[in-house]
This record gives structure tokens, sequence and C-alpha cells, in this order.
């Protein structure tokens, strides 16, 4: 997060004796003396073990006042309250506190179960702390666990809300906190931030979702931390600390070969001459795969060097770090002699599940936890690298073990996808599908969805597996991986060309950028070499040649509400999780580049598509959530005002979602992408649990449509119905097709009988009005 945005003072902070500070000396069991105080309903998860409380208090603040004591290496003082702020010190107190428990061994762990995490809750809301209006003086989780906001997402067919970070994230700089620099995904503390709320307030929240049958799902990442107590106790090489982090420490005799650091500044990016005069020297492995944020200036390599930081014993050190994001942001070690990373990625995980009590949990970034020199002139081997396989089946059976489930958000290739799915997260973000349905709204022509969703299919990938989005926090990502790396030379077919994976990439993503950026629609940003800066409205107002957000008439925000419906229909209508924000529920336009200029001037255009927005209209007119974000411009309406209109997008997804859940739409397996009629249809022949036919058709054009749906799996003499309206569509005829009309960017839900016995053959119905008759 930056500076630009102010942070609230006080929250639940709390100070006591360090029992869970690393003691060589402490007796053995001391920290377990006292029974741990439970605050929550323990029958939230039956299979879960007792809330446990880390006794090493965290966030011992002193105030405006400064302790009488410089924040050196040197003062025992300094580095024992780092100590109690540190989460390797928090995750080794909740470790020895389950340790030997009976309830670490009820529940079954060793294979990601997809289906079971669907059973739990498969229509997710994705909450963004940093954006979120609520009533004043209320705070985020509080707004969360409102009684109000639980009965509003039942009603709709929302059964989860995944919170986004809320712990405390940023650095520290000697006794200060300093602000997150990427919306507190730079985490340094097991604490909830106060920015957002209290403990007291989440375990609340778990408890209101439970009693609406639903839960709340977490984030860990197991990739790196924020430039805290632990990062700082690194940087003096105190105890284990060091081996949380891909660090060396450069001999004071070769510091000549590191950049200096800026006044006011804890670290310098080091350029590319420096990483191979450091990688010929024999201390880093030098140029990785690729530079994530890669900024001329700013980030040009993934490698840092830190000031002269002075050590407990008084020598003054400099260290090289590795991080695959931002500079704030130090890359974990998995792979250290004393397991440190492990230990606190696994402590942050159970203290969520067990002591707070969440369901589920997000791993973040959960693909770069194994880095290796590589072969000859090669760059490192930091992406698909079998320790990130290990660590991942490591991190899901220990959630499953404690009763929950996991999901990975990060853009992989749909084998590495299928690799995973095989020990590691229970579920796995679509980013595969997720920019070919843009594509397919940007050109009205599915072929690049269809070519994606059949490459799943062929590969082995589960859809009920995946978790299939809408907007979120970041941008519309299109790095393609898949067909951009491991499949670059491979060829493909798309619009009558052949094209290696590589030429596919780039031509999928220059379509993307010149149908939804620039002219077509100056308000979306190019982000990085990632993807764009947008909301799902602000590609639908692109889409449909809005250049001029400032202009939108009333017919137009009918058009862009029926097109975000084809779009949720999309996502919702096919196996697996459903996810959607409130951006999407309120029809949220992005920011205006002067309203966050701060925040986007090192590149970061993400800040756009962030606008706050009043979920629940509880603080009209308001032009700032509580973290400071610009209130951004609405095209729906608050929740509850959409809820009391039959028109609204609200409740028209409402009734979507109710097909999806009364048809077991969520639970059924993708079986048949066929071939189209017409290039702007989508057909998705599904086969439910019961074994019964379910087909989901989508128009993503701009234009009404009649054509005919064919598949191996329609039976001769099927009857089709509208899932929606219960209305026949018409019989299977011989060449196992049928017809329908659909209107521009409407879709629907279709359900296939079995064909009639052959007495009852000549009773048929035939079909409704607006598709062709079957034969008699």
């Amino acid at each position: 997060m930056s500076d630009s945005l102010p942070r609230k003072s006080g929250g639940d902070i709390r100070s006591t004796s360090g029992s869970g500070q690393e003691s060589e000396t402490a007796e053995p069991g001391a920290d377990q003396a006292a029974a741990p105080d439970i605050t929550f309903d323990e029958a939230f998860y039956p299979a879960r073990p007792r809330a446990l409380r880390p006794r090493a208090r965290r966030n011992q603040e002193y105030g405006n006042a400064k302790p009488p004591f410089e924040p050196d290496g040197r003062n025992k003082a300094y580095v024992e309250w780092l100590r109690n702020q540190s989460m390797l010190g928090d995750a080794k107190t909740l470790g020895r506190q389950l340790s030997g428990q009976a309830s670490m061994w009820q529940n079954p762990y060793a294979h990601p179960n997809p289906r079971a995490a669907l059973d739990t809750a498969s229509v997710w809301f994705t909450a963004y702390p940093l954006s979120l209006i609520t009533r004043p003086g209320q705070s985020f989780l509080a707004a969360l666990g409102d009684l109000e906001l639980w009965k509003a997402f039942r009603e709709i067919g929302i059964d989860a809300i995944h919170t986004g970070p809320v712990k405390r994230a940023g650095g520290l700089t000697g006794w200060e906190y300093t602000p997150s620099v990427d919306g507190h995904f730079d985490r340094i503390s097991m604490a909830i931030d106060p920015l957002f709320g209290t403990e007291d307030e989440f375990r609340s929240m778990c408890a209101v979702a439970k009693d609406h049958d639903g839960i709340i799902i977490d984030d860990i990442i197991p990739g790196h931390t924020g430039k805290g107590a632990d990062f700082r106790l690194a940087e003096m090489n105190y105890r284990d600390y060091p081996g949380l982090y891909h660090m060396i420490d450069i001999p004071e005799s070769d510091w000549h070969l590191l950049p200096d650091v800026p006044d006011g500044e804890d670290s310098v990016n080091i350029d590319a001459a420096t990483e191979r005069a450091l990688q010929d020297a024999g201390y880093i492995i030098g140029q990785l795969q690729r530079v994530i944020f890669y900024e001329p200036m700013v980030k040009e390599t993934n490698w840092s060097a830190t000031r002269a930081v002075m050590d407990p014993n008084g020598q003054l050190r400099r260290w090289v770090y590795l991080h695959y994001f931002k500079a704030g942001q130090p890359s974990l070690n998995w792979l250290d002699p004393t397991f440190s990373g492990m230990r606190l990625v696994m402590g942050d995980a159970l203290h969520s599940l067990v002591d707070l009590g969440t369901g589920a949990l997000r791993l973040d970034a959960n693909g770069f936890l194994g880095v290796e020199k590589g072969a000859e002139e090669m760059a490192g081997w930091s992406e698909g690298h079998p320790l990130s396989e290990v660590a991942n089946q490591l991190i899901g059976s220990m959630v499953r073990k404690v009763g929950g489930f996991t999901f990975q958000e990060l853009n992989l290739t749909i084998d590495d996808i299928k690799d995973t799915s095989e020990a590691g997260p229970d579920l796995s973000y679509d980013f595969v599908t997720r920019p070919a349905y843009h594509h397919a709204l940007v050109t009205g022509d599915t072929e690049f969805l269809r070519l994606t969703l059949r490459l799943a299919m062929d590969i082995g990938i589960d859809q009920a597996s995946l978790v299939h989005a809408l907007q979120n926090h970041d941008e519309l990502t299109y790095e393609l991986v898949h067909f951009a790396t491991r499949h670059k030379d491979e060829v493909f077919e798309l619009g009558g060309e052949e094209l290696t994976g590589a030429e596919l990439a780039e031509n999928v993503q220059e379509t993307l950028r010149r149908g939804i950026t620039g002219e077509a629609a100056p308000y979306n940003l190019v982000f990085t070499t990632n993807g764009i800066a947008c909301t799902t409205a602000s590609v639908i107002t692109a889409a449909l040649g809005i250049t001029d957000l400032d202009a939108i008439t009333d017919g137009q925000v009918e058009q862009v509400r029926q097109v975000h419906l084809l779009l949720a229909m999309y996502n919702a209508l096919q196996p697996g999780v459903f996810a959607l924000s409130g951006w999407d529920l309120c029809g949220i336009l992005p920011l205006e580049k002067s309203q966050v200029s701060t925040l986007i001037a090192r590149g970061d255009t993400r800040w756009i598509n962030r606008g706050a927005h009043d979920l629940m209209g509880v603080n009209p007119g308001t032009e700032v959530s509580a973290s400071g974000m610009p209130a951004a411009r609405s095209l729906y309406g608050s929740v509850p005002d959409q809820l009391a209109d039959e028109n609204s997008f609200a409740r028209r997804l409402a009734g979507i979602l109710a097909v999806r859940d009364a048809h077991g739409i969520a639970a059924s397996v993708l079986i048949d992408v066929p071939d189209v009629s017409n290039r702007g249809l989508l057909v998705m022949v599904h086969r439910q649990e019961s074994g019964s036919i379910q087909l989901t058709v989508l128009n993503f054009s701009s234009q009404d449509v009649t054509g005919s749906v064919n598949s191996a799996h329609l039976e001769c003499g099927a009857l089709v119905t509208d899932a929606f309206t219960g209305e026949e569509i018409g019989v299977v005829d011989d060449l196992h097709s049928f017809f329908i009309s659909l209107p521009a960017y409407q879709g629907t839900a279709l359900l296939v009988s079995p064909p009639p016995a052959e007495d009852e053959a000549e009773q048929t119905a035939g079909p409704t009005a607006g598709t062709e008759k079957a034969p008699e």
C-alpha cells in the first residue's frame, strides 16, 4: 500500500510476557502451562482442534514516545522487541500447542478434494479491505460480519467471503511501522491490522458466517513477507532468522560489488551488470526466468542489496536478497537447513484456521517457492520447480489436516495446474479461460475460448477444481503463460491461421490491448506486461464502444448490465467455484488516474480498478473508504436497493445462482465443448452427478443468433428444456442436434431429458416459439 493511504491508530494491540520467544533456556512445555481460553464456537468445524492463543503477544507499541535506546542490533531490548513481533516466534508457540494433539489426525489430508471444497462453499464474494465503504466508525471486519450483509448474500446465493489480506503488513524502520507496499500482500505479523478491525471482530465474522451456512476464507502468503521484525532480525544475522529468506551475506571485502543505498532507503535494486558480477563471484544464482513488476531504474532484476546493518556482535553486514515481486517483499526460503520459512508459513496458516476460525485459505504467489541455479548460461530455474510442488503439498496437507481447504491464485500453465492438483491446493484460480472469455466478448468470437476449454479437458483438468471469477483486486491478467512459456513453440490454430504458442499469446494480448485500452477505452490502462487494469464494467463498456464514461446513458447502463450477466453466466453455469466482488455487484467503473496518481506513479496501474464502493448503502455521499481509497462511480447501486428491484443486476444474478444450485451445476463434469454454427456461440456440455446431461449455451455476439447445437453426447429423441423457464426448446434429432435462438449477449442453461419410451414417442411435445420445430 502506498504512503498516500492513511493508517488508523490503535486497534487490537496487547502485550504480555514473551512466552513465545525462542529462548534456548526455557523449560520444556513451559509455554503450555496455562490452558488457552476459548472465544469462538468450537462447533464451527467439529474436527478442528481447540482454539489456541499464541501468548507471545504481538505489537507492543510505544505510542508517540520512542524508547530511550537506539534501534540497533547491539541493544538487547530492541532485539527482544523484534522477537515479540516476529511471525516465526508466534509460529513456534502455535506449533508447540498443537503437537501431540489427537485431533490433528482426524481428517484425511493426502489428496486434494475439490468437490468437498465445493460442498462447503461454491459461490464466493471476494472482498478487498482497502476499498469497502463502511458505516462511520465501523471497521472492515465488522462490516463483513454484519447480519444484514449475510442476509443479503444468502438471498443472492453467496455462501463464502474471501476477506483478502487483513493481517498487519508493510515493514518496520526502527521502532516505527511503515505502510504496505503491495495492498497488504507483504505480511509482517499474525495480528490483525488495526486498520481493518480486531481479532474479536474477525471471530465474530466467522460466527455470523457459520450461522448463515457460510464460511470465511483467509489468505496466507507462502512466497514472501514484508520487511517486518522477521526480516530485520535476519539482517542482524540473528539465530534462525536469516534462514527465512533467500539472502546471502556479502563479506565486507566484496562490498565494492554492491551499489550504494540512497539516503532514506534500506535497500537498492541491483542492475543486470551487478547481478552478473555477483553471480560470477559465486554469491547468487543470477538472472531468473522473468522479472515481475519490471520497471527501469526501479526494478531491473529480482535482487536487492541492503544497507549496512549492525548485528548483535557489533559487526556490520550487507546482504543481497531475492524478491520476485517488490523490494519490500523478500522471498522466503523453503529449503534452508533451519526450515524457518516453512515453520513461519505453517504457523500463519494454523493461526488463521485454528485460532481465528476460518474454513479455507488462499495461497498467494505459491508457485515461486523453489529456485535453483540454471545450466551453463541459462537463467535460474524459478518457475515450475519441484520444490514448489512439494511445498504446496505440505501446505495443502496441513490445512486439510485441520479440516479446511486451500486454493491457489497463481497464473500457471494448464499442465502445472494439473500437476499441482494432484497433491497441492484443492482448487486453482482459472487464469486460462478468464482472458479467453474477455477475448470472446471483445471479438464476438468464442474460438479462442473454446480452444482453452478443450485444452484443459485434454490435459485432464476437472473444471470443478477451478475458481471461475469475474473481477478481483488485480488486473485482467493476460500473460497466457501456457502458450507463452511451456508451449511457446507448439502450433495452434486461431482465425484460420497456424500460430506458435508465443505468437498466439501475443495475438490475443494485442487484440485485448486494442479492444479495451487506448483510443477504444482511455479509462483502462495496461499494467506492465501482466495485463490490463480495468473493472468488469469497464471491459464491457469498451466492448460496447463506449469511450466516454461520463456520457453513459440509461440505455447503455442496461446494456452493460446485460453483458455483465452474460459473463456471470459463463462463470457460474459450469463446474467449479463462482467468484465475484463488490466491484461486480455494484457495477463499479475505474477511478480517474488523477485520483490515484501517487499510487500509480511507479507503474502499478491496478489502483484504478480498486475504487471504493458502498456495497450496502450504509454511508451515502462519502468520498473515500476508511483506508483512504477514493470512491468510484457505481452503475447498479447498493445491494439492498438492487434486491428491491426485480430487474437489477443482483436480483437477476440471484436467479442464475438459483438455477446453478437447483441442478447441481457446480458439481457436474464438463464433457464436451462442441463446434458451433455461429462464431459468437459457446456451448458447454456437462454431465450431472445423476448422469443427466446439462448444457450452458451463451451468445457473446452483439447480434441475435439462431443456430444448431450439436454434440455426440445428445441422445436422439431427448427432450431439451430451459432450466430458467421450464419451456421446451426442442427434441434432439438424428444428427444429435437441436436448434436454439438467443438474443444478443444472452444465454441460458438447458436440461436434457432421456427420450421417451417408444409408445410415448408420438406424444412428445414440440418446441416453443423462437426455436425451429423438430420433425414429426
